[in-house]
């Protein structure tokens, strides 16, 4: 086993530039496949490093390669991946750091998870000479978007060299500073969004008997939509299917011809997503075709969910133990949220964990993707410390033990 002594004490030293770091890139928050100034931080933190950094991966994505000194040919590599992007939210707090780009906002954490991994590559880059394998560090963007894992990847990201585990994390707002949550298994559903346009005979609101109103077909489709989960998906099996948006008509006495209904599925268990993905459109269409009107079946944004490897969980737990404590380590963190760490969970085995940020204490509880949002930054070491034991006892094959 790798010595992990002094590895808190390193961390803690990092304390003020992780925080320093996350609200710089707070207040320049950059979205999804637009962080060029967020990208050009890290490859040059990166360098100052002596890491090997590949720019452009996955259009705005940066890698930063750190090779053990005691690596061989046969070496294992680990990957620790962090998004990078922020939201289209314009931010309502009024921190000394608040967003400076309007419009726009790390509403979500990927600036604590950016400042975290970079402290992981200056603690690990300081051990070099002792490490017996590779970590390769993936600042992906585009992650609200649920595209910039997938162009990392084909663009190479697991290979030179290549990967054989990742891990990431997620600083968690429902969860209190100071705790961390890891599990074995789904940790975030799968995310697709529906799109359901009904379409109808549009007329005089008055005469309602010359047309095919899509907006009460629309109403009866909403509703029967939630008997898929209550009705057809196990009961210990959770699934969600939301519609968030409904659009049609006009003017109050007026039947329009369309109605577009977008919403999103939600699930842990692939069976159970392709299920709903295949019963929605027939459910949809049956009850449109028996009020005498069509309904058109669209799916976009489609992500797996995210699960993690026993081994590699199992791995995490114990550095987060080593981190905070077994009483404030809980498996009691499954969320129905996505997340496209999906695609290298399901290229390799790997973990994603999440890193307690609620302060109710400090105000601090307002959910992601909030104009409120904001993390506790005494999570930012917590993150950076379990990611570096992990990483450690990993390259020292303690995963399997």
């Amino acid at each position: 086993m790798l010595s992990t002594e002094g590895i808190k004490e390193a961390v803690a030293a990092r304390h003020d530039e992780m925080v320093a770091t996350r609200r710089d890139l707070h207040m320049h928050p950059e979205v999804a496949f637009e962080e060029t100034r967020t990208a050009g931080i890290i490859a040059k933190r990166l360098r100052a490093l002596g890491l090997e950094v590949r720019e452009h991966i996955g259009r705005t994505g940066v890698m930063g390669v750190l090779r053990g000194g005691k690596a061989g040919d046969h070496a294992r590599t680990l990957m620790i991946r962090a998004d990078i992007d922020a939201l289209p939210v314009q931010e309502a707090n009024e921190t000394d750091y608040r967003s400076q780009e309007p419009g726009k906002m790390h509403a979500c954490g990927h600036d604590g998870h950016i400042a975290i991994a970079l402290a992981v590559a200056a603690v690990l880059a300081e051990r070099r000479a002792e490490l017996p394998g590779n970590i390769v560090f993936a600042f992906q963007p585009a992650e609200e978007r649920a595209s910039g894992a997938e162009e990392m990847i084909r663009d190479g990201a697991m290979e030179d060299p290549h990967v054989d585990a990742v891990i990431g994390l997620h600083v968690w707002n429902q969860l209190p500073v100071g705790v961390v949550g890891v599990k074995a298994g789904p940790i975030f559903a799968s995310a697709d969004e529906i799109v359901l346009t009904v379409r109808g005979r549009g007329g005089h609101g008055a005469v309602p008997q010359g047309n095919i109103d899509p907006i009460v077909v629309a109403a009866q489709i909403v509703s029967a939509l939630q008997t898929l989960v209550s009705r057809e998906i196990a009961p210990f099996h959770p699934a969600v299917v939301t519609i968030g948006s409904i659009h049609g008509g006009t003017a109050f006495n007026v039947t329009p011809d369309e109605v577009e209904l977008r919403g999103t599925v939600r699930t842990h268990d692939e069976t159970d997503r392709a299920h709903l993905m295949k019963r929605i459109p027939e459910l949809a269409e049956q009850i449109a075709a028996a009020l005498r009107a069509t309904c058109a079946f669209r799916s976009d944004i489609g992500i797996p969910p995210c699960v993690s490897d026993t081994s590699m969980a199992e791995l995490v737990r114990r550095a987060a133990v080593a981190t905070v404590g077994e009483d404030h380590v809980t498996a009691d963190c499954i969320q129905t949220v996505g997340d496209d760490m999906a695609f290298f969970l399901n290229a390799v085995p790997g973990c994603y964990f999440l890193v307690g940020a609620g302060n109710a204490e400090r105000g601090i509880t307002a959910p992601h993707h909030s104009a409120h949002f904001d993390i506790d930054e005494d999570c930012l070491p917590i993150g950076a410390e379990v990611l570096i034991r992990a990483a450690l006892d990993y390259l020292a094959g303690q995963e399997q033990t």
